[in-house]
């Protein structure tokens, strides 16, 4: 694999990398490590930016890339793939209304566009839009779903690049352009836009799906690797390197098949991207019984996953300390909690000792305190989330034990909520609330579902910082931050 970024390509640091000793140390990435620089590759990242312009340039990109504490901002124009490299691949059931939608909002200038009716009863309207769209029409009598869709799409593209497109998502003004940049590096093998609500954004359930959505990854470009802050990105829209898909999604899998590709991806060594500045509109369901359903339909991939990829999609990414910590806060009790916090402040000390850095006490305190937060959220998503039915049984039988969910329960979706507050599309506290722990709920119950029904327990599993991460030049993994598949 030529791993050579082309000159022109210029990185930036992650906005929240640590930068310490004049540069010469960072920390940040995916998952979480420090970086050392020599003086000479410190000037070159000249106010947290560097341009390739010879091997060595190229290589302190390759190295800041790959740990996830930059990104790429700009690619030279000769080495980004045009749209007419591009075939989108949109598999549809059942939609006509959607797929005239989406279809009306593709750019010009694509090398094809692909429509896979998966065994609509609405054959003849499917085809009519197709048509009018100059589309190439497959059609499966039979549903076998998206998976099995949008590999037939697949097997018949011919460009380097395709894009999957579901038939419920509009792909915004300027779309494609930043997705096709990120082709530019010759590892990437996926790129994936920002999913954002489609208007209009009415009602209580509509407004929090707007600012809680599954499918939004958040304002950050990221790398993509299991177990970090974008873990996975979802099928309703991605562009991949058609030769690095392969036969593409697994058919059997009816769910999380785009989880499971991304993590096919990730062990054979291929990179994949998140990039925000492309966006792309989903008809976000808001009927409240389809949309508790979808949500418990989705734990119930976690489980075939984990068979699949064992330790790639826990509930809780943790290592010694913070363990710790998460056991001493469910006690709910004052001295557990200053015990907890005296856990922290002895992993700082440790990490402070282990630290090769001019004043290693401020960092190591800033490192663990991000990891106690990390640990915190992680806590609170396992009491709610994905292990609400052990909470259950623990409130009906312990006072205390309905005293410290109720007070997670609440302090966890008031803090969730306000952190959004700057999102005009953010309902009522109370309204958000109810439809954060409905969204535990059902999510949760599918997780356990699947499980019972997989007879496996490894999506209930938590695992240690560190588990079948790709190795890397990794000095010092402080934090339990992870984020698990939801």
């Amino acid at each position: 694999m030529d791993l050579a970024l082309p000159h022109g390509t210029r990185v930036a640091l992650d906005r929240q990398a640590l930068v310490v000793d004049g540069g010469t140390v960072l920390f940040g990435g995916a998952p979480p490590r420090m970086l050392r620089l020599s003086a000479a590759a410190a000037a070159l990242l000249n106010g947290g930016e560097l341009e390739v312009g010879d091997a060595t340039s190229a290589a302190l990109a390759r190295k800041l890339l790959d740990a996830g504490i930059a990104h790429p901002v700009a690619e030279p124009a000769s080495a980004v793939p045009a749209a007419s490299e591009v075939t989108v691949v949109v598999p549809v059931k059942d939609r006509v209304d959607g797929l005239a939608r989406l279809l009306a909002a593709l750019p010009e200038g694509l090398g094809a566009t692909v429509v896979v009716d998966d065994g609509s009863a609405d054959a003849a309207g499917i085809r009519d839009v197709a048509q009018r769209a100059g589309a190439v029409l497959l059609r499966h009598e039979r549903a076998r779903g998206p998976a099995a869709a949008r590999n037939a799409g697949l097997a018949v593209a011919h460009t380097r690049l395709v894009a999957f497109l579901d038939s419920d998502v509009v792909p915004q003004p300027g779309w494609l352009e930043p997705l096709l940049a990120r082709f530019a590096d010759p590892v990437v093998a996926l790129a994936a836009p920002r999913i954002v609500a489609l208007p209009p954004v009415d009602g209580w359930l509509s407004r929090y799906e707007a600012v809680r959505s599954s499918l939004d990854q958040g304002p950050d470009p990221a790398l993509v690797v299991p177990k970090s802050r974008v873990a996975y990105v979802p099928s309703a829209a991605m562009l991949v390197r058609r030769d690095a898909a392969g036969a593409g999604f697994d058919e059997r899998m009816h769910v999380a098949e785009d989880v499971d590709l991304v993590l096919r991806l990730h062990e054979a060594g291929w990179r994949m991207r998140y990039e925000p500045a492309a966006r792309v509109a989903h008809d976000h369901l808001t009927t409240l019984s389809a949309w508790w359903l979808r949500k418990a339909y989705y734990g119930t991939g976690a489980a075939p996953l984990s068979l699949r990829h064992p330790g790639s999609v826990p509930p809780m990414v943790l290592n010694t300390w913070s363990a710790a910590v998460a056991v001493l806060l469910l006690r709910g009790r004052p001295l557990a909690a200053l015990a907890a916090l005296a856990v922290a402040a002895g992993a700082a000390e440790r990490l402070a000792r282990q630290l090769p850095v001019q004043n290693p006490r401020p960092v190591a305190a800033r490192l663990i305190g991000l990891g106690a937060l990390g640990t915190v959220a992680q806590t609170a998503d396992a009491v709610t989330r994905h292990y609400w039915p052990v909470s259950l049984v623990a409130c009906l039988v312990s006072r205390r034990a309905r005293r410290t969910v109720a007070v997670i329960a609440l302090a966890e979706g008031v803090l969730d909520w306000w952190r959004r507050r700057g999102d005009a599309d953010r309902p009522g506290l109370p309204a958000y609330l109810l439809a954060r722990r409905l969204d535990d709920l059902a999510y949760g119950g599918g997780l356990w579902w699947g499980a019972l029904r997989h007879r496996t327990l490894g999506p209930l599993r938590p695992v240690g910082t560190g588990e079948g991460d790709r190795k890397g030049s990794s000095a010092a993994r402080p934090g339990g931050s992870g984020k698990p598949h939801s």
